[in-house]
């Protein structure tokens, strides 16, 4: 008892008033942290001192009972609390006003960022919790504690800047030689020396090689991966850790795989550092690894070109960035899905803008419309036109540009499907080659071994076993590839090649030849496509833009949705009323107007007589004196359709309407004409009848397909 008393006496002398009673009825919290995994396995010296910190708070007055070891942060950085286990629960418990004391050997071992060591500064000073380390005991709520603290804190924190300034400075200047370690993409692989080199697996090599030429002929990450499943082509792979590390695998083909090969400036030949910085403000809480950004390529810090082998050219790469970048939401693109040809390259004649490409009627119906102003600031439609309209000027201008060159066309064709083919066979090859390697290697490993060893035996025996039917599972997928794939063009191919070419029409229209191969052509000569419509009428200038710079104009009609667009309206309206004028029937009109050329609005069928009666009214000729009246034969209290319209004020379409649905007494006289004439019963009775059906309430049917009037 007297030995208790005389070392809290001691202590209160040491440190006068700092470990009170109530600090002594909490507990004491030791916390321990290593910055990295390797300081954990290699310096145990300084985990050992931390974990004798339990001894030190038994030392001064806290029961063994009482003191708790946090260590759950060892191996991680104290750079922030994000990710920090141990030092929340550490914060958590002192907000509980749970901890008396925290002890650690140093500061920088509970915090290397200013921010959230005040913050613990602040909970500890507001439930008066101590903080000690090697150098003594502080009480956050004491002024000259906190500062002395504070200025422990600040120096913690630029201790940790200058060291990670300084080994990034080190970082920088290796890779501004080109030295700098950077992880490997696939079909590279790092020589003892330090020098990068090519996978020295010669099928390895051949892979990467026919990726990059598949993307020069599909031009789309997906039609490369496509080819890829298609034809069981896998991607070869350097296992980077682990007791197979350094070992070439095999793996199915991937998006994600496909996308970093093709951005990747390695196989340019290239060394790149700072392509994809990380960014603090894109990091997610748990998750250093995040916040990675893509730079542009002036902003790279390092670019040494021609530094290791390359599968491609410099030039290459760049135009494969283009194509990437086209793919995607930024630009034009591929070809996509949808009958439309142009889609994509039609650009706005007015504002300057991309027309899109809109289908109706179940794909059935294609309209390129200009919407941006309508969409983004709820403005007017700029301009729109029926799809099927210009895409037959554009097969035209097409076909018209492709006729001198049939001929090379269909040597091309030949050649690019030989080449094809040819390709596949030899990654084919290699992969026999490969497996008859490993089914000999393990041949001979069985027959190096001692019959009596029959543990080792029976072992490489079933490695052999598994090789032989590994090799003889690949000829089988190779015998069923050669049956759907023939090894070369028969000459009966290259002349259907040569014939189908010759005439390019028809190679066009053929049933075999798919839309998306029709967009592919238009992409590869159209750089874009200007139209123009001319005052809302139907009459369309189009502007094509070749490739190579050339430009072709060309005005065509398209069809419009009211007859009063027609840039001739007026010059038909005369037409027709002097028609009119010269005694012809409506019947008789429409033929003239057909046979002189005339065309209609919608451009779907010739004039027709209804028509040639809606010119007349809107000309404001509502009768035909000379034909129709002295000819129908009329019963008393009869009216035409029209007359009953003008007199009722009811729409015509109304009344015909109402007319099949028995509403009115009609009938018909084809005395006046062959198509006949309708006369309505229309005395003072059946009149009150209409008007009175007319303003009667409607009455509204739900789910109905057809409105039915009762």
């Amino acid at each position: 008892m007297m030995t208790i008393q005389n070392r809290d006496r001691e202590q209160q002398i040491i440190f006068p008033g700092k470990i009170q009673s109530h600090h002594r009825e909490r507990t004491a919290i030791v916390y321990i942290r290593q910055s990295t995994l390797q300081q954990v396995e290699r310096n145990n010296e300084s985990t050992k001192l931390q974990y004798a910190l339990k001894d030190k708070a038994c030392a001064i007055g806290w029961a063994k009972e009482k003191v708790i070891i946090i260590d759950e942060d060892l191996g991680r950085s104290g750079a922030n609390a994000e990710g920090r286990p141990g030092f929340q629960k550490l914060v958590t418990e002192v907000s509980l006003n749970h901890v008396g004391i925290i002890l650690g050997i140093e500061i920088s071992r509970l915090a290397r960022s200013c921010r959230d060591w005040h913050q613990l500064l602040e909970v500890c000073s507001l439930f008066q919790t101590l903080i000690a380390d090697t150098d003594g005991i502080y009480d956050p709520s004491n002024y000259n504690d906190r500062l002395l603290l504070g200025l422990k804190g600040t120096m913690s924190e630029a201790e940790l800047h200058v060291i990670k300034q300084r080994m990034l400075a080190g970082k920088k200047a290796k890779a501004r030689r080109g030295e700098l370690g950077l992880q490997l993409a696939i079909g590279y692989i790092r020589h003892p020396s330090g020098e990068i080199i090519k996978d020295p697996d010669e099928q390895a090599q051949s892979t990467i090689f026919l990726i990059f030429k598949l993307f020069d002929k599909y031009r789309t990450i997906n039609a490369v991966l496509k080819h890829l499943v298609k034809n069981n082509i896998q991607m070869p792979h350097r296992e980077r850790s682990g007791l197979t590390k350094g070992d070439l695998i095999w793996r199915r083909p991937n998006r994600v795989t496909l996308g970093n090969l093709f951005h990747n400036p390695i196989y340019a030949g290239a060394y790149v550092y700072g392509r994809r910085p990380t960014d603090p403000r894109k990091k997610k809480p748990g998750r250093p690894s995040t916040g990675r950004t893509v730079t542009k390529q002036s902003d790279w810090e390092v670019l040494i070109k021609d530094k290791v082998p390359s599968y491609i050219t410099w030039a290459e790469y760049e135009r494969n960035e283009r194509q990437l970048l086209m793919n995607s939401s930024k630009g034009v693109g591929v070809a996509k899905h949808g009958t439309a040809l142009v889609a994509g390259l039609v650009i706005c004649g007015r504002c300057g803008l991309r027309m899109s490409a809109s289908y109706s009627d179940n794909g059935s119906k294609l309209r390129y419309s200009c919407s941006r102003e309508s969409i983004d600031y709820g403005g007017d439609l700029c301009q729109s036109l029926i799809g099927k309209s210009l895409d037959k000027i554009i097969e035209k201008s097409i076909l018209e540009t492709m006729q001198p060159c049939a001929l090379e066309i269909s040597l091309k064709a030949a050649e690019d499907l030989e080449q094809n083919r040819k390709q596949n066979l030899n990654y084919w090859q290699q992969r026999l080659e490969r497996t008859q390697y490993e089914t000999q290697r393990a041949y001979r490993q069985y027959n190096s071994v001692e019959p009596e060893n029959r543990l080792v035996v029976r072992t490489l025996e079933k490695k052999w076993e598994e090789a032989l039917s590994a090799e003889t599972k690949l000829k089988q997928d190779y015998d069923s590839y050669l049956t759907i794939q023939p090894t070369i063009l028969s000459t009966k191919e290259r002349e259907q090649i040569r014939k189908l070419a010759s005439d390019i029409p028809m190679l066009w229209n053929s049933p075999t030849t798919t839309q998306a191969q029709r967009k592919n052509i238009i992409r590869i000569l159209i750089e874009r496509v200007i139209v123009t419509i001319k005052d809302n009428t139907e009459k369309v200038q189009v502007e094509i833009h070749w490739a190579g710079g050339h430009k072709t104009s060309e005005i065509f009609d398209r069809p419009v949705a009211k007859i009063e667009q027609l840039s001739y309206y007026q010059e038909l309206l005369q037409r027709v009323a002097t028609l009119y004028n010269e005694s012809n029937h409506h019947e008789e009109i429409a033929n003239i107007l057909n046979t002189e050329g005339w065309r209609t609005a919608k451009q779907r069928s010739g004039f027709t007589a209804d028509t040639v009666r809606t010119l007349l009214r809107r000309k404001k000729i509502t009768g035909n004196k000379k034909t129709q009246s002295k000819i129908v034969e009329r019963e008393n209290n009869e009216l035409t359709i029209n007359e009953l319209s003008n007199k009722l004020n009811i729409p015509e379409p109304t009344l015909y309407k109402w007319m099949r649905l028995g509403k009115l007494i009609a009938r018909k006289d084809t005395s006046a004409s062959g198509q006949g004439i309708w006369l309505v019963h229309a005395d003072s009775i059946e009149i009150n009848k209409i008007l009175e059906f007319r303003n009667r309430p409607k009455q509204w049917i739900y789910n109905s397909k057809v409105d039915k009037v009762d």
